[in-house]
């Protein structure tokens, strides 16, 4: 082992297969990391479990690009943001319109829609909504009067398509269709045709008009929301959260998280089993004995025990994790050590009287480098699946949008059963994908530095 240099190293690992896979698969992981923490904003990341946060989004809705492979075309996700604006004044009446336009082209009925308005007024101004269909037809959607208020105010506040009120007006207005929908939706009812329960093609305007008497009326962040049933690259879930950011942010947090644990661990296990063989003798066999207690431990189950009675925090798992990590490394790098302590070189560094510490940290550790990076490899996907399964038993840290957590959030809701293999697959392939190519790695290390593999 003393006879491979870093050099030599680097040229074999260069030549194997395996091992350019393994740095090709980490090196795009390490990139989306880097983009998910400069694009993604932090709040995004801190809002994970708000719902309010994720209110704009459909729920449940499947990746856009599926409708690539469909003869009928799925609904889409649209948030209009971008409205014509009129204002009129008549006889001391002030009237501001929002006209939204709409070009509907699916083979199915939308989710829902939602108006998202903040208004500034004073008064009790009206609120009329409506939408002219492709067909010439105006339904009314939603007359209602705003909070009063004797000065200036700004509210604001969500309509959505299923408010009771909205479904009673489409009621009243059943003469303009020749089918009865007293069990429909009101998006079934506005984007259907008047002769069958079908989706209505063509350009749709949605207009919010407000009315205010003798006062200034303005609608400021004004938003009308299509619910569609596909949205964004990898779909939404059940709590309309993009599963794509769950994704790109579970990136950096399994690197975090299996790296930190492997070096930890692989770092305090060299150091101790490297200096229990070298000192020999009691100092060996005490602490041998007490790294013979650790490892008898039952890891995961003792993991769980300690995640439901002390913290779920992911940093005091990857805590618990570096606790049980490092004793199988001191097992293997204390018989390196007793080897490596026989040769003539070290007989010579304690004749010459150097410290114990500078002969373990000069002349034997350095011997031990390859194997530890090797180790190093190795060990990363036994962290990031052990987080994996401890957040998918429900005991990971909520906080943080691992892909265990969000397996977890998918069990938690069925998603199997109902079929949302956009919310199963992507982040088990994530970690199947992540675990290979540190596996790669560390075989191509260990075909190296370990003759009998070499050979």
């Amino acid at each position: 082992m003393s006879s491979i240099t870093p050099h030599e190293i680097k040229q074999e690992f260069i030549k194997s297969r395996m091992g350019i896979v393994g740095i090709t698969i980490l090196s795009i992981l390490v990139i989306t990391s880097v983009i998910a923490i400069i694009s993604i904003p932090i709040e995004t990341f801190q809002e994970w479990n708000n719902p309010g946060n994720w209110i704009s989004n459909p729920k449940v809705a499947i990746p856009v690009w599926v409708n690539m492979f469909m003869v009928e075309k799925i609904p889409e996700h649209k948030i209009l943001e971008n409205p014509n604006i009129e204002k009129t004044s008549v006889d001391g009446i002030n009237l501001t319109s929002h006209h939204f336009g709409l070009n509907f082209n699916y083979d199915d009925f939308p989710n829902d829609f939602i108006y998202e308005f903040s208004s500034e007024y004073s008064g009790s101004p009206l609120l009329q909504m409506s939408v002219i269909r492709p067909d010439g037809i105006k339904l009314d959607l939603i007359i209602t009067s705003l909070p009063y208020s004797d000065g200036k105010t700004v509210h604001s506040e969500r309509i959505f398509s299923t408010d009771d009120s909205i479904k009673k007006n489409l009621f009243l207005q059943s003469e303009k269709f020749k089918f009865v929908f007293e069990r429909q939706s009101a998006e079934d009812i506005v984007f259907s045709k008047i002769d069958t329960n079908k989706p209505l093609k063509g350009n749709y305007i949605f207009t919010i008009d407000m009315y205010g008497v003798n006062s200034d009326t303005e609608i400021h962040e004004t938003k009308l929301i299509i619910g569609g049933k596909a949205f964004g690259i990898m779909g939404t879930d059940e709590l309309r959260r993009d599963l794509a950011i769950g994704l790109l942010w579970g990136t950096p947090l399994a690197l975090f998280i299996g790296l930190v644990v492997s070096i930890a661990s692989v770092v305090t296990g060299l150091l101790y089993g490297v200096y229990a063989g070298y000192k020999g003798k009691k100092t060996d066999e005490t602490m041998m004995r007490f790294n013979d207690v650790i490892y008898a431990l039952p890891a995961l189950p003792f993991l769980i025990i300690l995640s439901v009675t002390i913290s779920n925090s992911i940093f005091v798992m990857v805590g618990f994790l570096m606790i049980f990590g490092w004793v199988g490394i001191a097992k293997v790098s204390r018989s390196m050590s007793l080897q490596i302590k026989t040769r003539g070189y070290i007989d010579a560094a304690i004749m010459m009287g150097q410290k114990d510490s500078k002969i373990v940290l000069k002349h034997i550790i350095p011997q031990l480098l390859p194997y530890a990076f090797a180790s190093i490899a190795i060990s990363v996907p036994a962290a990031i699946t052990t987080e994996a399964g401890l957040s998918f038993l429900g005991l990971g840290d909520p906080l943080f949008p691992t892909w265990g957590q969000i397996l977890h959030d998918a069990n938690t809701f069925g998603a199997a059963a109902r079929g949302m293999w956009w919310w199963i697959m992507p982040p088990g392939i994530m970690i199947a994908i992540t675990g290979l190519s540190f596996v790669f790695i560390g075989n191509a290390l260990d075909a190296i530095i370990n003759p009998k593999l070499k050979r």
